[in-house]
């Protein structure tokens, strides 16, 4: 060892008898969820004599650092900075502070900031600090799953892209969402969304998610003479198929669903039984959005082309898994297509003249408290007639007849039900009965002018009398 090491050693001890050491180390805290209570110990070792212990929570990225709650040793008092707060925060014991039921705000770094007198002066505070992150997570506090573009008609001589949207609220940090059909993790093809798509609304989202790949039933479709190639073949439908896409130094990922180009066909008359895989492509796109809370709101949406033959009565789940939760969440739709609605009259029984409500309560089949997923679309018409306003058709759970004439009496009314899945018919007839009130009030008018034909009568015979007496 030099000469010149032994100086510095010999000075730094001489400073450490001058001034005192201090030394400052906080326990790193493993992450906490919300409601759960936290602890805050700041571990500290001098020989000098101790003056205050301050502890600070750091906000706006260290640029502001708010005191939480402080020890003054030479009064041996402590308090806390947060009454206006309504204060939450307890001093165990001198340097270690509680914070009971934590909440998503709470999430930051704290410093513990402690102070010893100098042994040289007795006057100056020599401080040292440490700080600790405290993470707070929050499981999500309410997932749904619905049907986008909904409600929508059914078709029988197009298939259609189907897509299920699952949201999951309130999760910090963003947790995990993923979709089981009968109780299976369903294979998905990640793709991203464009800007575009994010932004457009309905529309943007139906041109972002075109048809994917299908055959189609060439017993059902009566081929056109301009199909035929050279060689007499009918050219199969034409697909880009999503290729996964490897590029160096970036990850894979996977396109948007391809756009078909369909031929010009000509389709019978005949139901369509078009020929879907048993094992259809899903494509999977999920989208993180930020609250002003700290937490993040996932959207997760499952698109593939709908098959009524195999899709009716499958049972889709969306689940979702996150730190904070001991076991995933989980909802559950069950895709079925309606079957006979239940009409309600109101009233029972019509009078002439009277408003008349005819209303969807509930289907036909069904097991209770499982409603028709997705939401049908409900279509009201007249057989063989327009509706009471001259319109053809009126789209709602609810059709209203005002000041019904005579004239409906025995009219049909027929209710249309229909979800991208199937479509069913329910008919009620219109029974109309006489209004005694109405017919009182047109005998009373008849009598009326029976009185006022008499008495015209009565005077046209007195002039008459009187032109008589006259000549």
């Amino acid at each position: 060892m030099t000469v010149f090491s032994l100086c510095l050693l010999l000075c730094a001890d001489l400073l450490d008898l001058a001034v005192g050491y201090l030394t400052v180390t906080i326990e790193p805290l493993p992450p906490v969820v919300v409601g759960e209570t936290v602890t805050l110990k700041c571990n500290f070792k001098t020989d000098g004599r101790l003056r205050e212990i301050v502890w600070y929570r750091v906000t706006d990225g260290g640029t502001i650092k708010q005191k939480i709650f402080t020890y003054d040793a030479m009064f041996n008092t402590n308090y806390s900075h947060m009454e206006d707060y309504r204060r939450r925060e307890d001093l165990v014991y001198q340097s270690t502070v509680r914070l009971p039921e934590v909440r998503i705000s709470d999430n930051g770094p704290y410093e513990c900031h402690v102070g010893i007198y100098d042994r040289a002066t007795r006057e100056k505070v020599v401080l040292a600090s440490g700080n600790v992150f405290l993470t707070v997570m929050s499981p999500p506090n309410n997932i749904s799953v619905v049907a986008e573009n909904t409600p929508a008609p059914f078709s029988r001589y197009q298939a259609q892209n189907f897509t299920l949207v699952c949201t999951a609220k309130g999760g910090k940090p963003a947790p995990s969402v993923y979709f089981k059909r009968d109780g299976e993790l369903i294979e998905v093809i990640s793709y991203t969304q464009t800007s575009n798509e994010q932004g457009g609304g309905a529309a943007g989202v139906r041109g972002a998610r075109p048809l994917i790949s299908r055959d189609l039933d060439d017993t059902k479709l009566q081929r056109s003479l301009s199909l035929l190639d050279p060689e007499g073949r009918v050219p199969r439908v034409h697909t880009e198929t999503p290729q996964r896409v490897h590029t160096q130094g970036q990850q894979a990922y996977e396109p948007s669903p391809a756009t078909e180009v369909i031929p010009e066909t000509v389709v019978s008359r005949e139901f369509p039984r078009w020929v879907h895989s048993t094992d259809p492509l899903y494509y999977f796109s999920h989208t993180n959005i930020p609250q002003s809370d700290g937490s993040v709101v996932v959207q997760a949406r499952l698109t593939w082309t709908l098959n009524p033959q195999l899709d009716n009565d499958a049972l889709f789940s969306c689940e979702v898994k996150h730190p904070a939760l001991s076991m995933p969440m989980q909802t559950e739709v069950t895709l079925s297509a309606p079957k006979g609605p239940k009409i309600f009259m109101s009233p029972t029984r019509a009078k002439v003249g009277d408003t008349v409500r005819i209303t969807v309560q509930g289907f036909q089949v069904g097991s209770p408290g499982n409603e028709v997923f997705p939401e049908p679309l409900f279509t009201w018409t007249r057989v063989g007639g327009r509706l009471l306003d001259g319109s053809a058709e009126r789209e709602g759970k609810e059709l209203i007849l005002e000041r019904v004439p005579a004239e409906l009496n025995g009219s049909m009314y027929r209710c249309t039900a229909q979800n991208p899945l199937g479509s069913t018919d329910t008919h009620t007839r219109l029974i109309v009965f006489e209004n005694p009130s109405m017919m009182k009030n047109t005998q009373n008018q008849n009598n009326g002018a029976s009185r006022l034909d008499v008495l015209g009568l009565t005077w046209m015979a007195l002039v008459l009398t009187v032109t008589v007496e006259l000549t």
